[in-house]
């Protein structure tokens, strides 16, 4: 999960002009691709101008959907694809799981979106511009419309921002807003403040965004759901709203379509003509008890698209699909985040405890026998498949399995702060979705056998009931946090989840010299230093483990016979609009 499963920063004289993803006054170039088998389009990713340069294939001015070489197919079936119950209302930036985000990226737009490698397209934004990587001018593209039929202006932009943003409202992704002027004061704990001082309205399609400093890569976050634009009746009463969302997206949801634990229904939006326009009769996302029963489903044609094939199956999905499969890497990982909150993992014993349970893990035999080979162990807390990754960062060997290291470690932490042999170290999971009991059964085993503590999953019902815990700081243990890119950058991996505050710090993690060694990153002169800093960050984190990384994710899903031109996204989500009937 930019989603929970969640720089190039060189100043320029000339203009920048996020315009269908490219920059202007610089010349265009396609993205870099890595060959062969499995390996997955490699785009650049977001440490600044260069790096969305780097994203550009065309000259300003054009766009659409990359559906070159689709096939024709039945535009009126309607998609069964597999879900899970959203954990919130759905408001985009209250929003931070996968259950919710999935849905609302169909029935939202924002100013721009992403296209199947990565590379940002133009929604609603007709121009992003600033001369100085931090005061930008925002055009949008005239008579927008929500399907309520409200118009959409600038205000509406601003209006959706401050909101997201301000304390108050308490929205999950409100630190997705904190390089905006004014930010600090409008998310102080207690603050009344209900605007950004960086926010202005110029005119109904323009509106002007000064940063804190200089981020040039910042357009690039624009189009994940925080930044999505709501109608007025949302900011006005969210929970009514949340449980029927108005949205402009390629689709809207159905009369009563969200049937809480059972399904989601959406249907085409008529009036969209972005680049994302629905080629199918709609999509019904069917929430299932847990994904063997999904794939069985899937084997019997009453579900069209699943996105995960269940650990159970791994080993036989391929000869039991045929062709109608994918397996390719994507921009997401596995970790488990340990709350720094419970005494016994605070302070230096904790600290401890954290590394001593990395190293007990042997990740290379787990990714073998559990996941049949379909999962590289963890480095580093991001992606193989972004730029600027390194599998070589000072600290990493703590994520290297030493039985004999790590039973040093909790001796050592134990000198200092004894744990009691009565208690379980304990990891929440949900039972529902992805197949997690066989790893966390296999992680736990080995701790016993490595450590000679108590270890054992802990399972919840359902992803929302694990992630309210989480959300409301009342874990008692461990629990899986995984994450799925909400946009193509390194950032993405370690702001959101681990800077002080953040809406996605499972861990509670507070450490200041993180926090400034990331601020340092996006305010880099260049991408080779921005990506330099953003893995200097990475060492703290290596060190100190409010997480640890278990595996980088790999995209394992399956379709129907009777649906055509499937593919997924370089976030390892299905292209639901592109999906068509046979």
């Amino acid at each position: 999960m930019g989603r929970l499963t969640h720089t190039c920063r060189q100043r320029h004289s000339r203009k920048l002009c996020l315009c269908l993803g490219e920059i202007t006054n610089f010349p265009c170039s396609t993205p870099r691709h890595i060959g062969g088998g499995m390996r997955f389009s490699r785009t650049s990713k977001a440490l600044g101008v260069a790096a969305i340069i780097a994203l550009a294939a065309t000259g300003c001015g054009g766009g659409g959907s990359n559906d070159s070489g689709t096939s024709a197919g039945d535009p009126n079936k309607v998609i069964i694809a597999d879900g899970s119950e959203p954990q919130r209302p759905l408001m985009p930036a209250d929003i931070n799981e996968v259950g919710g985000g999935k849905i609302a990226t169909l029935i939202f737009s924002g100013l721009v979106s992403y296209d199947p490698s990565g590379k940002p397209v133009n929604e609603l934004a007709e121009s992003i511009e600033a001369p100085d990587a931090q005061n930008f001018t925002i055009k949008i593209k005239k008579d927008q419309k929500f399907t309520n039929g409200d118009a959409i202006t600038a205000k509406t932009f601003v209006d959706s921002w401050n909101y997201g943003a301000a304390a108050k409202n308490a929205q999950l992704s409100a630190t997705f807003f904190e390089s905006i002027k004014g930010y600090d004061e409008a998310s102080a704990e207690g603050s009344t403040v209900d605007t950004l001082s960086g926010l202005k309205v110029v005119d109904d399609t323009t509106f002007t965004v000064e940063l804190k400093q200089p981020e040039s890569d910042w357009p690039l976050r624009l189009g994940y759901t925080a930044f999505m634009p709501v109608p007025a009746a949302a900011l006005a009463d969210p929970k009514t709203y949340g449980e029927k969302p108005v949205g402009n997206g390629p689709y809207k949801m159905a009369e009563n379509g969200w049937q809480h634990n059972v399904q989601i229904q959406l249907v085409p939006n008529p009036d969209y003509n972005g680049p994302r326009k629905a080629k199918n009769g709609g999509v019904t996302f069917k929430i299932f008890q847990n994904d063997d029963a999904a794939y069985q489903d899937l084997l019997s044609n009453n579900l069209d698209i699943l996105q995960v094939i269940p650990t159970s199956a791994l080993k036989n999905f391929k000869s039991d699909l045929g062709d109608r499969f994918i397996e390719k890497p994507y921009a997401g990982n596995q970790t488990i985040a340990i709350p720094e909150y419970l005494p016994e993992w605070s302070g230096e014993a904790g600290k401890l405890r954290r590394q001593a349970i990395s190293m007990a893990i042997n990740r290379e035999e787990i990714t073998k026998v559990i996941f049949s080979g379909g999962r590289q162990p963890a480095k580093d807390f991001t992606a193989p498949v972004l730029d600027g990754y390194s599998d070589s960062i000072p600290g990493s060997d703590n994520l290297n399995f030493d039985a004999t290291k790590a039973k040093e470690l909790w001796a050592k932490a134990d000198a200092i702060q004894k744990w009691d042999p009565n208690t379980a170290f304990t990891i929440a999971y949900n039972a529902d979705k992805g197949g997690h009991k066989a790893w966390v059964e296999a992680l736990t085993n080995q701790l016993k056998n490595n450590l000679g503590i108590k270890a054992e999953g802990l399972p919840f019902a359902t992803f929302k009931e694990a992630r309210d815990l989480a959300t409301t700081g009342k874990l008692t243990g461990a629990i899986r946090a995984g994450w799925q890119a909400d946009y193509p950058s390194l950032y993405n991996f370690l702001g959101p989840i681990y800077k002080t505050g953040a809406g996605s710090n499972d861990a509670r993690y507070e450490n200041p010299t993180f926090d400034k060694a990331i601020s340092d990153g996006l305010s880099a002169p260049s991408v080779a230093e921005g990506n330099k800093a953003m893995n200097k960050a990475q060492e703290i984190l290596l060190q100190d483990l409010p997480a640890i990384p278990l595996w980088y994710q790999v995209s394992q899903g399956g379709w129907s016979t009777g649906v055509t031109n499937v593919d997924y996204g370089w976030d390892g989500v299905p292209l639901y609009y592109n999906i068509t009937g046979k």
